[in-house]
């Protein structure tokens, strides 16, 4: 992006937001400096979802950045017993980690969770206190050697968990007294954590999950007299917690300046305004710092201009818009226990390649003891990852996802919480540079004498314009050359230095560079049976294209997805949908719309015109709604009363079965029966499991819905008012009821969308 001392966003920003010059533009200005460099999105935001929704999501930093560190580390790391949810199951009556409670500190009653906060004895009358002490003041805790381990493993961001659900902040808060300065420790870690993190060139990211804190976390805790503990135990009235979730990350926002704010799942229980006037004050705060932020959730942040986070996993293949997941080095907790387990360097680091092929980031989560001490397995892992990331990091680092993420046996991701695996020889991931010069092709181990890319066959894509094969060295910047190829329909066989590994490394990297751009792949245009909708540089559906998913896309976000600003000259558009292209590049200004293919958009006046896109589902296209873990259509029943029962039947071409998806231009949903033209309504029923029906359109926020893709053509369909999605229920018979359930992941809950 231009970075112009004169741009419009420079100007404006000496001007201030009255039209008077500011300090530091004046600064800036006389040392020669803008007042603050052009970055992408609006000079300013509204608590709006229109206006928040244009932040580039995924700024070109955060994209080439790959791999980031976040920890578990707080007042739950002190019993390091069961995972980082002791708070809430110490007392579940009967529940493992209540047990132990018992037997090792005393009955929750006498014995609370906040003890582990102010410290006291445990029943063999040893203090226990969360209470880490500096190195320097002659305890284990050493932020700066954290954050040289985070650079010593290829993280390009890291930062910590500063709220977890026990409501315990890890900084210096004027709105929580329970906090680290305050209490505990008596040391502002937030701010430890981002200087070192800062001083060593790493972007920071601070992850807060507090909104859980409220909604369900401290479910059996008893309920407390005293207002500070309400306050802990998340027992504040409604409007007193929403207040007090925006205000904790207002605190974080000033204080730490995080360039990513990570946020865990129960945003959608939080009120839409304060979500709206929490975004917007980051964006203008991030306008005023002159830095590209990013925002990432769970749910709830859809339509804010945030990046999608998939928990343990990502999509089964690539997926557009940009996306993160966060996983955790063990599969049994995300904070330390006793006995802690991890996974292998092969099953974190073959996850890492596969999901910078399908377009994402990952952030690894690591679980230090409640001393400060990082356990050495863990720095093991680590040191491994960033051994491998030094030696080949160029078919990592600032590259970009090809049309095919790979090819080989074994299946990654699919959703969330899935386990992280390790490939094999005859597992192949791409990448490419950001020039689409180079393709690399990474081999998750050494497969022998020879390695065929079955993607790269004959008929599939012509290789005359390739230069040099070469195998990625045992060193950085060093390469071996692979003179002997073959092409034919079987794939592209490359002669290897030999049966044996030249040099150890957990995978092998095969880079193939180009004397112009890599050819197109011969039958990756997906052509009219296209998911969704994409967009071509050339006529004929030719030359670079983005394939691009239901929502709203500035210019930014189509240039991160591989097509250039006002370059679009054909469009592909698959049936139920509608694309509606934009002048201007924050989706306004003249507009185009397309509810089919259009192989030359020259025939219409808007070649080369469209700088933004918003996809939705054709109002005008009935489509059937099927359920992905039993394969069931959305029924409504015929011609019934209006309450009845949302229902699921096997597809038989029935109108009941037909739906019509209108878009409201709020970033909701109404779905209209075809026969009896009445809505899908949650009816405001909040409890998991409650009974789906329809009722006559009337504009509530309960007949409302959102429909985000979750990739592979799977939406999951959110309630406006509850949050809840539609949930098939599992393998269960035609005619079963359709339910509502909080968002977990499971297919069950999610949905493809068929035009009829």
């Amino acid at each position: 992006m231009s970075r112009s001392p004169f741009s419009r966003r420079s100007f404006l920003s000496v001007l201030g937001a009255t039209g008077v010059v500011t300090a530091v533009g004046v600064n800036n200005l006389m040392r020669g400096l803008p007042a603050h460099a052009a970055i992408p999105g609006p000079t300013n935001y509204t608590a709006t979802w229109s206006s928040v929704g244009q932040h580039p999501a995924a700024p070109e930093w955060f994209q080439d950045a790959k791999f980031g560190i976040y920890y578990h580390w707080g007042v739950f790391s002190v019993p390091a017993f069961a995972n980082e949810w002791y708070p809430r199951n110490m007392y579940n009556p009967g529940s493992y980690e209540n047990n132990h409670h018992r037997n090792t500190y005393g009955d929750p009653s006498v014995w609370p969770y906040h003890n582990f906060i102010n410290g006291a004895n445990d029943r063999s009358g040893r203090f226990v206190q969360f209470a880490p002490k500096l190195k320097s003041a002659g305890g284990n805790f050493d932020p700066n050697e954290w954050a040289q381990l985070f650079v010593d493993a290829g993280a390009k961001f890291a930062g910590p968990v500063a709220e977890h659900h026990d409501g315990f902040s890890m900084w210096d808060s004027r709105v929580n007294e329970w906090n680290s300065v305050a209490k505990g420790p008596r040391l502002n870690l937030l701010r430890l954590h981002t200087d070192a993190i800062r001083a060593r060139g790493l972007k920071v990211m601070v992850a807060m999950h507090h909104a859980f804190n409220f909604t369900g976390f401290y479910q059996w805790a008893p309920q407390q007299s005293d207002p500070s503990l309400r306050k802990l135990y998340g027992q504040l009235s409604t409007a007193e917690e929403h207040q007090l979730w925006y205000d904790k990350l207002k605190e974080v926002i000033d204080q730490s300046q995080p360039d990513i704010l990570w946020q865990d799942f129960d945003l959608r229980r939080i009120d839409e305004a304060q979500r709206t006037r929490f975004l917007a004050y980051y964006y203008n705060q991030a306008v005023a710092w002159d830095k590209e932020v990013v925002a990432t959730y769970k749910d709830g942040l859809e339509n804010g201009g945030a990046v999608f986070d998939y928990e343990r996993g990502g999509p089964a293949d690539l997926r557009n818009p940009y996306w993160l997941t966060d996983d955790s080095i063990s599969s049994s907790s995300w904070s330390y226990t006793t006995g802690l387990g991890y996974y292998t360097l092969n099953q974190m680091l073959h996850s890492l390649i596969d999901r910078v092929s399908k377009n994402g980031n990952m952030v690894l989560n690591i679980a230090p003891m409640a001393d400060g001490t990082i356990p050495s397995g863990q720095r093991t892992i680590l040191l491994g990852m960033g051994d491998y990331l030094r030696r080949f990091g160029e078919s990592i680092y600032a590259t970009r996802a090809w049309v095919d993420y790979g090819e080989g046996p074994t299946q990654m991701g699919g959703g969330s919480f899935v386990e992280p695996r390790a490939g094999t020889p005859q597992d192949i991931r791409f990448t490419r540079s950001k020039d689409n010069r180079v393709l690399y092709a990474t081999v998750l181990g050494w497969p022998g004498s020879s390695v065929t890319i079955t993607t790269l066959a004959g008929g599939r894509i012509n290789l005359s314009t390739l230069t040099s094969v070469q195998l990625l060295g045992s060193t950085a910047g060093t390469y071996l050359d692979l003179p002997t190829r073959t092409q034919d329909g079987s794939g592209f066989r490359i002669t290897l230095p030999s049966s044996n590994p030249p040099f150890s490394a957990p995978a092998y990297v095969v880079k193939l560079t180009f004397s112009g751009q890599i050819p197109a792949l011969g039958g990756s245009d997906p052509g009219p049976s296209a998911s969704t909708v994409t967009v071509h540089a050339d006529t004929n559906y030719a030359g670079a294209r983005a394939t691009v998913a239901v929502g709203s896309h500035t210019a930014a976000q189509l240039q991160a997805a591989g097509i250039g600003l006002r370059t679009i000259s054909s469009i592909r558009v698959a049936a139920g949908y509608q694309a509606v292209g934009y002048a201007n590049d924050n989706v306004s200004g003249t507009s185009w719309t397309f509810t089919a293919d259009n192989a030359d958009l020259r025939n219409t006046g808007n070649n080369d015109a469209i700088a933004s896109l918003r996809v939705t589902f054709n109002p005008s296209r009935h489509v059937r709604i099927v359920n992905v873990t039993n394969g069931l259509a959305l029924d409504s029943g015929g011609n019934v009363s209006a309450g009845s029962a949302l229902k699921q039947w096997s597809w038989d071409g029935n109108s009941n079965l037909q739906w019509l998806i209108v878009d409201l231009g709020s970033g909701y949903y109404r779905i209209v029966n075809r026969t009896n033209g009445m809505v899908i309504d949650g009816y405001g029923q909040t409890a998991a499991g409650a009974v789906a029906q329809q009722a006559a359109w009337n504009g509530g926020n309960s007949q409302q819905w959102q429909i985000t893709d979750q990739g592979s053509g799977r939406y999951r369909i959110a309630n406006r008012a509850t949050g809840l999605v539609l949930d098939g229920g599992g393998q269960v018979a035609s005619g079963s009821q359709v339910k509502q359930w909080t968002w977990n992941g499971s297919t069950n809950l999610l949905w493809t969308v068929v035009a009829v």
